[in-house]
């Protein structure tokens, strides 16, 4: 096609070109709620009363009895059981829930694909670098599943760190990956999984000797499996609080959710809900998200 009887040339080709290109970029980026060449979409914090009209959006794990989505949709396991109590307190429902891994919560949630975290998220330095925590609602230990009679003999991180041909089946972007990170344990030993019962599979095929991960969770994946063991929390391994994960704009959300949060705690319905997931509910007394937040990882 011509103009002017001209034929264009490749500048002007190539000047169209940019221009669609930028539109159709611009366009998705609305789309996606980002603006070109942002970071995340975040855009400021939303009030207490949108979130009350609209409802919120959780992030969790398939990871129980911390938490999961049920086959009929339903979000469950004790960390968003807790948050549903607490948000209905403050009128707030749960509206979806969306199942991810753990090294995708925080960068969903600062690009708003979803409002909060509530998959039993250790509450740690790096992370509080990121988000806003609530205060600790969870305090749990971590264990290795093992082949059954622990055959390398795996009691404790040590033995990772002492015996370099060990391989431990490990979560990506979870607390544990970094204790044994931190501990000394090399990449090279590191095994890593998509998802809390590859871990096992891991083991049973023989691409490592051990999984490490919360206790309680592995004791829930192998409870119907006798050629499985879970050995006793290491006693070099730090115990891990958990809490809601925020966006760092939602201070007012926040504060409002911890006042609650704490006279919840103080509760039998509290109580009874820790106990049905299998969680020890004096556990969490006096550990603070300050505190956790000072644990390295």
């Amino acid at each position: 096609m011509t103009r002017n009887g001209l034929r264009p040339t490749r500048r002007a080709i190539g000047t169209v070109m940019a221009g669609l290109l930028l539109a159709w970029s611009a366009a998705a980026c609305a789309s996606s709620g980002t603006a070109p060449g942002a970071g995340s979409a975040d855009k400021g914090p939303k009030s207490i009363d949108t979130y009350r009209k609209e409802g919120i959006k959780v992030a969790v794990a398939d990871a129980p009895p911390y938490s999961q989505i049920l086959a009929d949709g339903k979000v469950t396991g004790a960390s968003p059981e807790i948050l549903r109590a607490v948000l209905k307190r403050l009128g707030i429902e749960i509206k979806d829930g969306v199942v991810t891994t753990y090294d995708a919560m925080i960068p969903g949630l600062a690009a708003q694909r979803w409002d909060v975290v509530a998959a039993g998220m250790v509450i740690k330095e790096s992370r509080c670098k990121q988000v806003l925590f609530s205060e600790p609602d969870i305090v749990s230990t971590m264990a290795f599943g093992v082949p059954a009679g622990n055959p390398r003999n795996i009691k404790s991180i040590a033995d990772g760190v002492a015996n370099k041909d060990l391989k431990i089946a490990v979560l990506p972007g979870t607390f544990e990956e970094g204790v044994l990170k931190k501990a000394g344990v090399t990449a090279g030993q590191l095994v890593t999984v998509n998802d809390p019962r590859s871990g096992l599979e891991a083991v049973k095929a023989k691409r490592a000797d051990a999984y490490f991960y919360t206790t309680l969770s592995l004791r829930q994946l192998v409870k119907d499996d006798k050629s499985f063991d879970v050995t006793e929390p290491p006693k070099d391994s730090p115990v891990t609080g958990a809490g809601v994960a925020f966006r760092t704009t939602d201070t007012e959300l926040l504060k409002a959710y911890n006042e609650e949060l704490n006279k919840f705690k103080a509760t039998t319905e509290y109580v009874e809900l820790m106990k049905k997931f299998g969680f020890d509910p004096e556990a969490v007394k006096g550990v603070t998200t300050a505190e956790m937040c000072k644990t390295a990882g």
